[in-house]
């Protein structure tokens, strides 16, 4: 019994350092923020489509697990499966300094389950993270700059439906930046929360403009194709899942699909930790 609770005692403080050592590497002022997040799939249609649901089902498993707060703001389904957008808040400390290393594009290789010859097919999905931003960091919105519109949220059907055209979308006119909201009935909180999308996306435009590193807020835009990926998916012919950024790898599949992207994240967060401390 004292063997069992002393090994348990240094899984526990070894779990401990390793979170200290992580929390080194979030030094910069919005990494403690909440995140937000879009998915969308790139061309291929269904498969790509399905690929950006996947990603979104491993984001939300990932973000219950390790406690954080999730929620669908805006949510466009696919005609037959899958879907072409979502945008999550996920809710928590520092939730944007853990998942900012995910932006990019995902590439994953299977069997397709929409293929009746059972081809195997390689499809590709864009996730993008940036903060979101509370009252001490300032951003600066002219209403001029924006159009609002209003639209019916979309659902599944039913009695849940809703009748009244509550959903939101803004635009920002100098930047062409557009977000929207159908999560809320109420169309003034469908817009508080298209308000809070917009100054993330703003801040981290301005973030880019001032340092050129887009990748450290929101991910190098890419096309979502080959040769543009951070990390692939091989389901067939053989399971890997590989990051290309940190050549860190792992064969469980299934575990990593299903929300367990701790190691991907640690990996990467330690890889620009030394790389910005490598001499210039």
């Amino acid at each position: 019994m004292l063997l069992e609770d002393a090994e348990k005692g240094v899984i526990s403080l070894v779990s401990e350092l390793d979170d200290i050592e992580l929390k080194t590497t979030l030094s910069a002022e919005e990494d403690k923020n909440n995140a937000i997040m879009t998915i969308n799939p790139g061309a291929g249609g269904i498969e790509s489509q399905d690929w950006a649901q996947i990603l979104m089902r491993m984001y939300i498993r990932w973000a219950e697990r390790d406690g954080f707060k999730v929620e669908i703001v805006d949510l466009l389904q696919g005609e037959e499966a899958g879907i072409k957008s979502v945008t999550l808040t996920i809710s928590g400390q520092y939730a944007y300094g853990y998942l900012k290393g995910e932006a990019g594009v995902h590439r994953l290789v299977r069997i397709s389950p929409f293929d009746a010859n059972k081809r195997r097919h390689t499809s590709f999905a864009a996730v993008l993270v940036y903060p979101e931003i509370t009252e001490d960091i300032e951003v600066d919105i002219n209403e001029d700059d924006l159009r609002i519109d209003t639209f019916r949220a979309s659902g599944a059907g039913g009695q849940h439906v809703n009748k009244t055209d509550s959903a939101i979308r803004i635009t920002h006119n100098p930047t062409g930046i557009v977000v929207s909201c159908q999560n809320e009935r109420s169309q003034h909180k469908n817009k508080a929360v298209a308000m809070k999308l917009l100054k993330g996306r703003l801040f981290a435009l301005k973030k880019k403009e001032q340092d050129d590193k887009l990748d450290s807020f929101i991910g190098e835009k890419k096309d979502i194709a080959w040769g543009s990926q951070i990390r692939s998916y091989t389901l067939q012919p053989y399971q890997l899942i590989k990051d290309h950024r940190t050549g860190y790898e792992t064969g469980n599949v299934n575990a990593v699909l299903d929300g367990g992207i701790d190691d991907f994240i640690k990996e990467y967060l330690l890889f620009r930790k030394e790389k910005k401390q490598m001499p210039a």
